[in-house]
């Protein structure tokens, strides 16, 4: 459906598509702000737009229901989602004056063309109706946590019923709470410098001298955090190929995997790049990196940040390490790895606060899919390692059943490995990042990281 151009209604169609495609809300919104010739405010705007929605979406849906005479879930897509943009905006926008909210959200629903699922009606009054409502009675109470804890959690923090009722189960109240509580987190812009080019402090100070506030990160050695960017593609050092942008959880994997200089390395599910160009530049360029991903147009990406950043050591092949790729790439797979670094597919449940749009998308049935992809992945890469090679496995879920349990799994079929506690390869500021098995977890940091999971495993020399 079109609406026009402005920002409420660039950011209307992107959340129809995001949910009617279970898009990722990065790529959507790039795709349709480089068409829709916003100027910096309300592109600002629509991504504040989006990103709200989608964090607060439970919770607006409660909100709603207690003013409309009818269930949000049964309204046409369209219409819900024009009110959960007014909501948002009249229950968390201060700066946004009621009024401009609820006048800007009638003139969407007066401009809903009639379709196979929407009636031919104008929904102008009844958006009007509930938004008025919305204003003028008091909030409900929330659901009260003694007689409901489920209920609590997922209404008062935006969370899947089931994904708080797991987390409810698995660590108690106060621990679940704080993880629901997590995914409604702004995250912080972090980047990685380029040690191939420059030091951190260096990236530092020329960052400073163009007018960004700075600040290293508290665990990682070649992280910033990064404030007053504007997009970062923009940025002078970035086309110059001097930083990464990458959570810190995610820049203290690839050390894990200590690769040295002259190596041959695999990164098994490598793209976009993260993990592949901190390698590089942990080996100084020197040895090779076989990069591989079953996606051709992200693997594209793992090139182009390549080459932004001088790297040369790397060779793609754009194959599913389950596939054929290691029959038919022959020169590439005849000589076994000295390392090999396996950054699963997973469910994605320690990145909610970057990727909302995941809250409503997964259900509890993706973890049984995703552990049975993991451990093929496993099984068939393991076999690529040479004796006494190192291997490492890491995850960006919270959920022992990709993590722990696979592991576990593995080393139960596999006696040929062992596992190597990850302290050595930690800053001493990361120590409380260790689990009673000697992993790394990120759950429930302290350091405003996303949820990262690693185990480093070693092949027996004989």
């Amino acid at each position: 459906m079109k609406t026009g151009g402005g920002a409420r209604s660039v950011a209307l169609e992107a959340l129809l598509e995001i949910e009617h495609s279970a898009a990722f809300a990065d790529e959507v919104l790039d795709r349709r702000l480089s068409r829709a010739g916003l100027d910096a405010r309300d592109r600002a705007l629509t991504f504040e737009l989006v990103y709200g929605v989608l964090r607060h979406k439970a919770t607006l849906d409660w909100r709603l229901v207690h003013v409309a005479d009818r269930p949000i879930e049964r309204l046409p897509r369209v219409v819900a989602t024009a009110l959960r943009l007014a909501a948002y905006q009249l229950l968390f926008l201060e700066r946004i004056p009621p009024s401009a909210a609820v006048n800007e959200s009638v003139a969407l629903a007066k401009s809903i063309r009639p379709t196979a699922r929407i009636p031919a009606k104008d929904w102008s009054g009844f958006v009007n109706a509930v938004l008025r409502s919305l204003i003028r009675e008091p909030a409900p109470p929330w659901p009260d946590p003694d007689l409901d804890p489920v209920a609590a959690l997922a209404i008062r923090h935006s969370c899947p019923s089931w994904l708080a009722a797991r987390w409810l189960t698995r660590l108690g109240a106060d621990r679940a709470e704080a993880l629901c509580r997590a995914t409604l987190a702004i995250p912080p812009l972090t980047i990685r410098t380029n040690r191939l080019r420059i030091t951190r402090e260096a990236l530092a100070a020329s960052l400073s001298r163009t007018g960004h506030i700075v600040t290293p990160t508290q665990v990682s050695p070649v992280g910033l955090v990064l404030e007053k960017c504007g997009p970062v593609a923009d940025l002078p050092q970035f086309q110059d190929g001097l930083l990464y942008v990458e959570d810190e959880a995610g820049q203290l994997v690839a050390p894990l995997l200590d690769p040295q200089p002259g190596e041959r390395i695999l990164d098994a599910c490598a793209a976009p790049g993260g993990k592949t160009t901190h390698l590089a530049a942990l080996m100084q360029n020197r040895g090779e990196i076989v990069a591989m991903d079953r996606q051709p147009i992200r693997l594209r990406r793992l090139e182009e940040n390549c080459r932004r950043m001088g790297i040369t050591n790397v060779r793609t092949v754009a194959s599913d390490a389950t596939g054929d790729a290691i029959r038919i790439e022959k020169d590439l797979f005849s000589r076994p790895f000295d390392r090999i670094l396996l950054d699963a597919p997973c469910s994605g449940l320690g990145v909610l606060r970057r990727h909302p749009e995941g809250k409503w998308h997964k259900d509890e049935r993706s973890l049984t899919a995703h552990q049975t992809l993991q451990r093929t992945l496993l099984e068939r890469v393991s076999g690529l390692l040479r004796p006494g090679g190192v291997f490492v496995y890491s995850t960006c879920s919270t959920e022992p059943d990709e993590n722990e349990d696979v592991i576990e799994h593995f080393c139960k079929q596999h006696a040929e490995f062992r596992r190597e506690p990850v302290a050595p390869w930690l800053p001493d500021s990361g120590r409380d990042l260790l689990t009673a098995q000697g992993n790394f977890s990120t759950l429930l940091n302290s350091h405003s990281m996303d949820v990262f999971f690693a185990a480093r495993l070693r092949k027996a020399d004989r």
